[in-house]
């Protein structure tokens, strides 16, 4: 595995956004190469955080990079929904979760996760886990890889792409990254299009194999229920579809009351203090020159929640 190299997009956007404190606990549930928690450690002196993440190589690379801070910091390896089974509820200032695929997993052609570089149709951000993208595009309906690719990809040739599929691996089974890029390629020619027909498709198949949304969904109630009062949530998305979670979570979290059922009744609400509040209603995004210097950055969003409280006088 090559250097797992991670340059932190909305670096200062996220320092503001959390407000590092002297003394402070945090988090990094998608602690990748630990760019951003080494600029949380050294912002909060004293500080003290927490990090995970699914991926082997980025636990690795991550306690190499922070040794420094020696029992300041602590490492494990697993998805950021299990935060809550090694650290306490209400202890945490700040937690951050920065989503989506690395940089150096789209380097390494081994991990499946790029279309223009040879290698196996992999894509399992945690390679323990039992099923690949091989193992979905070789065994799913064309029904089951068109809705995945529409819902999660937004290819709006997904019906046409997913028919390719079943049509080649009927032939063969689809095995490498490139073969999959040219089956989809050949379904849907690039005509002058700037981006590779396939990029949505691969998109839609890691976030489908990676359980992306679900895990997400899940995790963000969880790593709120860390915060103490004040303590700030910071996610970093790159999909719409993520962003979208985020605000629906944003607004459950800061609005004043619950309803039962699917349809928001006026006259059925029951009323409830709002547990959050929103630190930056509208989206926060890098500016031209981390663009140019970190073209990941160009689709990177940041929303920050707060949560309400009594601090006991701690702020």
């Amino acid at each position: 595995m090559k250097d797992f190299f991670h340059l932190p997009v909305l670096a200062e956007e996220v320092l503001e956004g959390l407000c590092p404190k002297r003394n402070g606990r945090y988090a990094d549930g998608t602690i990748g190469g630990g760019g951003h928690a080494e600029l949380i450690l050294k912002a909060g002196v004293g500080s003290w955080l927490g990090g995970s993440d699914r991926d082997g190589a980025a636990v690795e690379a991550a306690s190499s990079r922070l040794a420094p801070f020696g029992d300041r910091v602590e490492v494990r390896r697993g998805a950021f929904t299990t935060l809550t089974d090694w650290i306490k509820l209400g202890t945490l200032d700040g937690v951050l979760l920065d989503l989506g695929v690395s940089s150096p997993q789209l380097d390494e052609a081994v991990r499946g996760f790029s279309l223009q570089k040879e290698g196996p149709l992999d894509m399992r951000m945690d390679d323990r886990q039992s099923e690949s993208a091989a193992d979905w595009v070789n065994t799913r309906s064309a029904d089951e890889l068109a809705n995945i690719f529409w819902e999660l990809g937004g290819e709006r040739r997904s019906r046409r792409i997913a028919r390719a599929v079943i049509r080649q691996r009927e032939i063969a089974p689809l095995e490498t990254t490139i073969e999959l890029a040219e089956v989809i390629e050949k379904a849907c020619p690039r005509r002058g299009r700037k981006t590779h027909p396939a990029t949505r498709t691969f998109q839609a198949l890691r976030m489908a194999v990676n359980d992306e949304e679900g895990e997400l969904r899940r995790g963000l109630p969880r790593v709120a229920g860390l915060l103490k009062p004040g303590g700030r949530l910071a996610v970093i998305t790159f999909h719409s579809g993520e962003d979208r979670i985020m605000k629906q979570f944003g607004r459950e979290e800061t609005r004043d009351y619950d309803f039962e059922g699917d349809e928001d009744v006026p006259n059925l609400r029951v009323q409830r203090p709002a547990r959050m509040r929103w630190v930056n209603r509208k989206a926060i995004r890098a500016t031209e020159e981390e663009e140019a210097k970190n073209p990941r950055a160009r689709s990177a969003q940041l929303r920050v929640l707060e949560k309400l409280g009594e601090t006991k006088g701690e702020l």
